[in-house]
């Protein structure tokens, strides 16, 4: 075959990404403390963007049952400056608007069969920072007065106490830092700590014998049978037997009373009495020290009911970073400079004109599709979770006039506040399970809701079996496998029914752990 060179022509479309458009859709899947964090950074880099402190915008729709109705169109906030006489640039103005002028993805759409809950326009949502990052009304004062103690600290404190010699503080301290955050050593041989340290052996384990006498009681443990040894021996309660018990604990993790009764060498009754003596006791020490620093959720949107019965949907005011452009700024900056700063603050300008319209446009999705997803699970909010729909994205999508993927985009990381509590928007999207009579299908979630009330309700002269459960379910008229209610119970953390009904008839005998 004879290569040569010649000329084609062909027609093709191509998606450009511009740098604004991916911007536009990573901005709209962050979550609004990732939102927060990048609103600072922008605020930081860009000199004409400040943040905005003064009155909200209306951030709120309300339902009509069956439909909702959207709030009216606040009229828009007079600007500093007209568009025409606030600075005179050598290169003309790039519209913002044309930076979103693509239909990739739907991103953020403008228009649909349900008009964006208004009351929020490019002075109101947009414009904003967190509410509390910089206002000096909101300063907590007992956050200066008090400190949280974390148990390391707790620990270095008590190390000079019971170690007098230097080198055994210095052991001490080392050990201090290998504990984590429930109390435990990491499970290794002391002789390679004493190794790396150029200590002596039995000075090591001199020192730790000191270190496990500290407050709280089990910590410095190396697993959890010589943790609950050391709270029993600081009580005064250890004895041979019990450590014999302790030496089996995995028989009492199987439930093998008969096993580990026969190992102890005790009667039943007296099996029992430790056993409820061993519940008592703290497996985790070290975690009421709060080492963990959660971070509290904050809801993006807010749903209460209104006086008529249906539903308002309002977006959380505090998560909106408000910002705005500030042209008196550029006008006078802007005369007398150079070219290039000329060219620098047109980028500026464009830059902060995009973030504007971007956060304004990210508040009025996700309060679009949050006001469908209350349209669709109304049940839910009136009745509870057992009333539950089925419900997918492209369901919300179609409704509103999106893609899909915008939808998984504006339901990533965002969380709704209801009168039945915090559940994250993906929350209420659940697969379809058949109803055994052809009726309407019931939501997975529901399902899983029906066998968590199945199995609380249980005694130990009638645990369900995952078959049991399957034939009461079909009486419900859902239609689901043995299989599927064994997969939701496991996901659910609920042992099987023999495992249950051993840990009921112990509950009977030595009482709920305390």
């Amino acid at each position: 075959m004879a290569l040569s060179t010649k000329l084609e022509l062909r027609q093709g479309q191509q998606l450009v990404m511009t740098p604004q458009l991916q911007q536009a859709i990573r901005l709209l899947q962050l979550s609004n403390i990732e939102l927060a964090h990048y609103v600072e950074t922008e605020l930081e880099r860009n000199p004409l963007l400040e943040s905005d402190d003064g009155n909200e915008a209306p951030t709120r729709a309300e339902s009509e049952t069956p439909e909702f109705a959207n709030a009216e169109e606040a009229p828009p906030a007079p600007e500093s400056a007209s568009d025409g006489d606030w600075v005179d640039l050598d290169k003309p103005v790039a519209d913002p608007q044309a930076t979103f002028d693509t239909d990739y993805d739907n991103v953020y759409p403008d228009t649909g069969p349900s008009d964006p809950v208004s009351g929020a326009d490019a002075s109101g949502w947009a414009s904003l920072r967190q509410r509390g990052s910089g206002s000096d009304d909101d300063v907590n004062i007992e956050a200066f007065l008090t400190n949280e103690v974390s148990l390391r600290e707790h620990l270095s404190e008590q190390v000079p106490l019971v170690l007098e010699d230097p080198a055994e503080r210095l052991i001490g301290q080392y050990l201090v830092d290998m504990v984590d955050e429930a109390g435990y050593l990491p499970a290794g041989d002391l002789a390679a700590i004493a190794e790396k340290l150029g200590a002596p052996l039995d000075l090591v384990e001199k020192v730790l014998a000191s270190l496990q006498t500290l407050d709280p009681p089990g910590v410095f443990a190396r697993s959890l049978a010589e943790c609950l040894a050391l709270q029993l021996k600081e009580q005064n309660r250890f004895d041979p037997i019990v450590g014999k018990f302790l030496e089996n604990l995995h028989l009492l993790a199987g439930h093998n009373f008969p096993a580990l009764r026969k190992a102890v060498g005790v009667e039943m009754d007296e099996l029992l009495e430790m056993v409820a003596e061993i519940k008592k006791l703290n497996p985790k020490p070290g975690l009421k020290f709060g080492s963990v620093q959660l971070q509290p959720v904050v809801p993006d949107v807010l749903v209460r009911p209104s006086p008529n019965g249906t539903w308002i949907i309002e977006l959380n005011s505090d998560t909106l970073p408000r910002v705005l452009v500030n042209r008196t700024y550029l006008a006078t900056v802007s005369q007398g400079g150079s070219p290039a700063d000329r060219n620098y603050l047109l980028e500026c300008l464009q830059t902060a004109n995009w973030l504007v319209k971007s956060l304004d446009q990210r508040a009025r999705t996700i309060l679009r599709v949050a006001e469908e997803i209350v349209r669709q699970q109304d049940g839910f909010f009136t009745h509870g979770v057992q009333h539950l729909r089925p419900l997918n994205l492209r369901t919300v999508a179609d409704a509103i006039s999106m893609h899909e993927s915008t939808v998984s985009r504006v339901t990533s990381n965002k969380y709704m506040a209801t009168p039945r509590g915090i559940f994250e928007m993906k929350y209420f999207f659940t697969s379809a399970i058949a109803s055994a009579d052809d009726g309407e299908s019931h939501s997975s979630e529901a399902v899983r809701h029906r066998i968590k009330q199945m199995i609380d309700g249980e005694t130990p002269a009638s645990v369900l079996s995952d078959d049991k459960i399957v034939e009461k379910l079909k009486n419900d008229g859902i239609d689901i496998a043995r299989r599927t209610v064994a997969k939701y119970r496991e996901a659910m953390r609920i042992p099987s029914s023999v495992q249950r009904r051993r840990d009921k008839r112990l509950t009977e005998r030595v009482g709920p752990a305390t």
